[in-house]
């Protein structure tokens, strides 16, 4: 099969909402319907010992949330799919932004209940800036919630995403009757406490159709009516055009968890979502039809096999062909590198790949290479944009509580900030190490793992500290006086780039006014 049909067949999307919207379940369902998995885990059960299939580190089971970005591919209606699940908790934002990098759409699930929440205000905003394709999928209709027109209003307003309702609930709670799909004219009959298949379909081409009364009654169903002739008079008919362009928003009604609704998305997802979509590089942009290949790490996890002391890289291809063992070039070492086992993803099930096209992401296992951001060609010096570190906003010294570990302590740190699980600094005046994270749950994330996965203790103490800065000057000179007068405040991070760690927002303004010459950043992307 040529490169250009293998480019029509890829579907890349991320799954994104606030925890507890029933994200990872979504996905499930989403897996289930295209045969990847045969039964579905159950992430927060104490009694089922099955767990999530995204879920797969060993805190996200004991925790009931997912702290790491999982990648899912699986064969759908003749196309590829490849599932994004993102950390839906803020104290893992900062992964979240940098998948967000690698998908050409996004699914955001919104609870009925509590609507739209902080954490998907924010992770919204990254996609409206990107103008990433966005459908929203309202969960757990089974339970009562908000009205639906409510709902909708919110995520116009809140979301500031312009809305057109692809289906629409009839009922909700223990009223909930089933969802009607405006986009393929048909009834979807809710049956509780049902199994997969005992939704009931019926293809209904006109509303007023009085089997659908037989099914719902009489008062709900000339409530839909009413209902339906406001979605008419108040919201844009759907096109294609404007919904990749992100201009507007198809949403859909449903229940994960039932089984409910899922197929009707996922449906409608595969027809009108994009196929990989052009990147941009600070050279130029990357059309995904060009010949020769290009792609990025946009993540790196170690130890995803606790038998095997693994790490993988995550590389979204752009353009072309990727293949095995065949040589690429390693923009940032300016050498060639080849790899014999590049994976396909299943969450934490692997399988060697022999090509990837645009929209793939491959595993590559990496024995140090590799750092977020870092891209492979076949030979052209790329940048791809758009995968900066942040500055943190918790700081903590990181202190090595085994001296005998020492080897372990510097490995396990030195993986786990190549992963850009958190931010480490030397400080100048004493070579103390400071972890910054954007979320304090992340600390006990990195304790565990060096615990657990590196057999190394730690311990933290505190430090007040307002923001990491990275520091450019021109002039050589004025860099050297600077750093002689605020010795105590500098520190290099990985890449020894030079950080300056303000105390207070006071003592930032107090600095840039005292040395007007020294550039401020509060991301490593300047």
């Amino acid at each position: 099969m040529s490169q250009l049909e293998e480019l029509q067949k890829r579907r890349t999307f991320g799954i994104v909402s606030h925890p507890d919207a029933g994200k990872t379940t979504l996905t499930e369902k989403l897996l289930l319907f295209g045969g990847a998995i045969q039964t579905a885990g159950a992430v927060k059960s104490n009694k089922i010992k099955k767990h999530a299939t995204s879920d797969f580190m060993e805190i996200e089971r004991q925790r009931g949330i997912s702290v790491a970005t999982s990648v899912m591919a699986f064969p759908y209606r003749d196309l590829q799919i490849n599932i994004l699940d993102t950390p839906g908790h803020k104290d893992f934002a900062e992964d979240t932004f940098r998948t967000l990098t690698a998908v050409d759409s996004v699914i955001v699930v919104i609870d009925v209940a509590k609507g739209v929440e902080e954490q998907t205000e924010k992770l919204v905003e990254v996609c409206r800036m990107r103008h990433t394709p966005v459908i929203v999928f309202i969960n757990k209709l089974d339970r009562e919630g908000k009205d639906a027109f409510d709902l909708l209003d919110e995520v116009e307003t809140k979301l500031n995403l312009r809305v057109t309702p692809l289906s629409w609930p009839i009922g909700m709670g223990q009223s909930f009757q089933g969802v009607y799909s405006l986009y393929e004219k048909k009834f979807i009959h809710f049956r509780p406490h049902g199994k997969q298949d005992s939704e009931e379909t019926v293809a209904i081409d006109r509303v007023e159709d009085q089997r659908l009364t037989d099914i719902v009654g009489q008062r709900p169903h000339k409530q839909f009516l009413e209902e339906l002739h406001t979605i008419q008079g108040v919201y844009p008919d759907f096109n294609r055009t404007d919904y990749l362009s992100g201009k507007i928003c198809p949403v859909f009604y449903g229940s994960a968890v039932n089984n409910f609704g899922v197929r009707e998305l996922l449906d409608c997802f595969v027809e009108i979502a994009p196929t990989p979509l052009a990147r941009e590089t600070e050279e130029r942009m990357v059309e995904p039809d060009e010949p020769k290949m290009s792609g990025f790490v946009f993540k790196i996890h170690a130890n995803m096999d606790p038998k095997h002391r693994d790490r993988i890289a995550f590389f979204r291809i752009c353009s072309g062909v990727f293949e095995r063992n065949k040589n690429y070039y390693h923009v940032r070492l300016q050498r060639n590198l080849k790899f014999s086992n590049p994976t396909s993803f299943m969450a934490a099930r692997k399988e060697v790949v022999d090509e990837a096209y645009p929209g793939d992401v491959v595993g590559l296992f990496d024995s140090g290479n590799f750092k977020i951001g870092d891209t492979l060609s076949e030979g052209e010096s790329l940048h791809f944009k758009g995968i900066p570190r942040f500055s943190p906003e918790i700081f903590r010294f990181v202190n090595n509580t085994d001296p005998s570990k020492f080897k372990q302590f510097a490995k396990g740190l030195d993986q786990l900030m190549d992963e850009g699980v958190a931010q480490m600094f030397v400080k100048l005046d004493s070579q103390r190490k400071i972890i910054g994270v954007v979320g304090a749950l992340q600390f006990d994330v990195i304790q565990y793992r060096m615990e657990h996965e590196y057999g190394a203790a730690c311990s933290y103490d505190p430090i007040q500290l307002h923001k990491a800065c990275w520091v450019v000057c021109e002039d050589l000179k004025k860099l050297d006086e600077f750093i002689n007068r605020r010795k105590k405040d500098l520190a290099r991070d990985k890449d020894g780039k030079l950080v300056f760690l303000a105390e207070s927002a006071w003592t930032l303004k107090l600095v840039q006014e005292n040395f007007p010459e020294i550039q401020f950043f509060t991301s490593s992307e300047h």
